[in-house]
């Protein structure tokens, strides 16, 4: 009798216990999906701020780029932006380095109160954005150099099994990484819209501007006027294509010693003329207070860039 009163104790007990644990698991179910839901609205809430600043911002640099002096001077550099695959317009680019030269030379007048000083570093910061320019457009160069002959190959092999050129470009854009499936990805779609299939590949070439990617579109362009096997025309220019990376690689070495020259040359005088500044900057004042001062550093830096463009004339093997 003890036991059967112990057994239904024990399911009395175990039933309650289990409709107790439903509702509450119930509720933590609840509970769980409005915190899930709560804390997803509060992450978009604080990007959504950042993107109305961010927009703002965006509306500011455009309405600036569009002024007809920002814009003029932008085509200048609208070119290289293309190559350097940089999302903005050149009169954009412009606005972004008057306000580099603007907001360095109003910072370096505030502290050193100096206003020829302010305004060299001003100049200073105007030519960085360009610089940054460069290497981008270099960097991104090189990366689709170095992406050419696996892209031939690729694109002969699929011709070899059968496939038409454009599904071949495809199949390149969808092995390869950027830059180049950037490029491919962009060419396909001015294809599929109409576009022909020799000005979509001249568009290409001259938006990326490699020496190497003119070789292969005048090969296809020729190609498809003479005919021919194009898998073995590619063939053969992804061979030459990695010859020529090879010894570009070896000259780069072999001049390695004049490059780092070129980079001390260069270096050295504003690194210097820095330190001087800092420990005693009556010393490097007189060079601004007279006639001689502005004689002797235009001089030094006419023979600066004359011996700059001479190291980069030696070493710039082209072939």
């Amino acid at each position: 009798m003890e036991a059967v009163s112990v057994l239904v104790f024990l399911a009395v007990f175990l039933t309650a216990l289990g409709l107790t644990e439903a509702g509450s698991s119930d509720r933590r179910l609840v509970m769980t999906r409005i915190k899930r839901i709560a804390s997803r609205d509060a992450g978009k809430e604080e990007p959504t701020a950042a993107r109305q600043r961010a927009e703002l911002w965006r509306r500011l640099l455009t309405w600036a780029g569009g002024l007809s002096l920002a814009r003029r001077l932008g085509r200048l550099a609208d070119k290289k932006l293309e190559e350097a695959d940089v999302l903005l317009r050149g009169g954009e680019f412009i606005v972004i380095v008057l306000a580099c030269a603007v907001a360095t030379s109003l910072v370096a007048f505030t502290i050193t109160l100096n206003p020829a000083g302010s305004l060299v570093l001003g100049l200073t910061a105007a030519a960085m954005p360009f610089v940054a320019l460069d290497a981008a457009r270099a960097k991104r160069l090189a990366s689709f150099n170095a992406q050419i002959g696996d892209a031939l190959t690729i694109t002969a092999n699929s011709l070899r099994s059968g496939f038409s050129f454009l599904q071949s470009m495809d199949m390149v854009r969808k092995e390869l990484p950027d830059p180049i499936k950037k490029e491919f990805t962009r060419t396909i779609k001015e294809i599929s819209l109409g576009t022909p299939t020799e000005e979509a590949l001249e568009n290409m070439a001259r938006r990326v501007n490699s020496e190497d990617l003119d070789l292969v579109v005048t090969a296809v362009l020729i190609q498809k006027q003479v005919g021919g096997n194009l898998a073995e025309v590619l063939d053969n220019i992804a061979e030459t294509v990695r010859d020529r990376m090879r010894i570009k690689r070896e000259i780069r070495t072999l001049t390695a010693q004049g490059r780092i020259s070129g980079l001390i040359i260069g270096l050295l005088p504003l690194i210097l003329g820095g330190f001087m500044m800092v420990v005693r900057p009556s010393y490097v004042m007189e060079l601004f207070s007279s006639r001689a001062g502005w004689t002797m550093l235009t001089l030094a830096v006419t023979g600066e860039l004359t011996g700059l463009l001479i190291i980069r004339k030696i070493v710039d093997i082209r072939f």
